[in-house]
């Protein structure tokens, strides 16, 4: 069931073309949800990843970009927390319905990176604005930009200003390519959040037993690969993995300048 999810075809005709699996009218009828607010409906993931793995989907059929919903982003965070992270996927970034507005949620901890995040010896400070750190991880093998404060609204301000900063550099069109992960303990949000360079790396276009369906979205390259195929999980190992990072990942200079501005 994953393989729909990580293979999903993502380009224009394609979702013209199907109807939108997470369009209210469209849900099985089995499938209840939970209302969040006046705009989102909180769902149990047909291809859950995790033990407890929850979609957050928009209830009107509105394209997948996050600027106008990052306050709900960090509200989900709070409101999940202790015990789930909130995790976004941009349209080009693994999301599987990229004209579709949404969230998801898993337990919190088991995507590596927030584990990462937490250890001293990797945090490296690049600077605070006002009451928001900035902060990298050091030999990380993959840009990964931290955003960590107590205050809600000024984190959520930085975020926008961030999302700006990227659009300006990668020299996007639309929204800049990105995953972004966010988490709420002792009182303070964290904001993961990776800048992307490229959607699926090359391995997934090969032909024959060259091909591997790995297609990262914030999970993955949260360090936690998911490979649908058993052929492709016997196959893939460390060198593989840091080759597929870097090359869906924005370079040092890029991120640097994302931060610096």
């Amino acid at each position: 069931m994953r393989i729909v999810s990580t293979g999903a075809n993502v380009d224009g005709a394609s979702i013209r073309n199907r109807k939108c699996f997470l369009c209210v009218e469209n849900l099985p009828a089995e499938q209840k949800g939970v209302l969040y607010g006046d705009e989102f409906i909180v769902l149990c993931n047909p291809a859950p990843i995790f033990p407890h793995h929850f979609t957050i989907s928009n209830v009107q059929h509105v394209p997948q970009e996050i600027g106008i919903f990052v306050g709900t982003f960090l509200s989900l965070a709070k409101d999940f927390s202790p015990d789930l992270t909130v995790f976004y996927n941009g349209p080009e970034c693994g999301a599987s319905a990229p004209d579709h507005m949404h969230f998801q949620a898993g337990p919190s901890g088991l995507i590596p990176v927030e584990r990462d995040a937490e250890d001293k010896q990797r945090r490296i400070l690049q600077k605070k604005d006002g009451v928001v750190s900035f902060l990298t991880l050091r030999s990380y093998g993959r840009g990964v930009i931290l955003l960590e404060s107590e205050d809600e609204r000024e984190l959520e301000s930085c975020i926008q200003k961030l999302l700006g900063r990227m659009k300006r550099i990668v020299h996007a069109k639309n929204e800049p390519m990105l995953n972004m992960l966010c988490s709420f303990r002792r009182n303070t949000w964290r904001v993961i959040i990776f800048p992307r360079r490229k959607h699926r790396p090359n391995v997934y276009f090969q032909d024959g037993e060259a091909r591997m369906v790995i297609s990262p979205a914030a999970v993955d390259i949260g360090g936690l690969i998911i490979a649908p195929i058993e052929k492709d999980f016997l196959k893939i190992d460390a060198k593989l993995i840091e080759d597929i990072y870097k090359e869906v990942s924005v370079d040092e200079d890029a991120l640097g300048k994302i931060i610096e501005g």
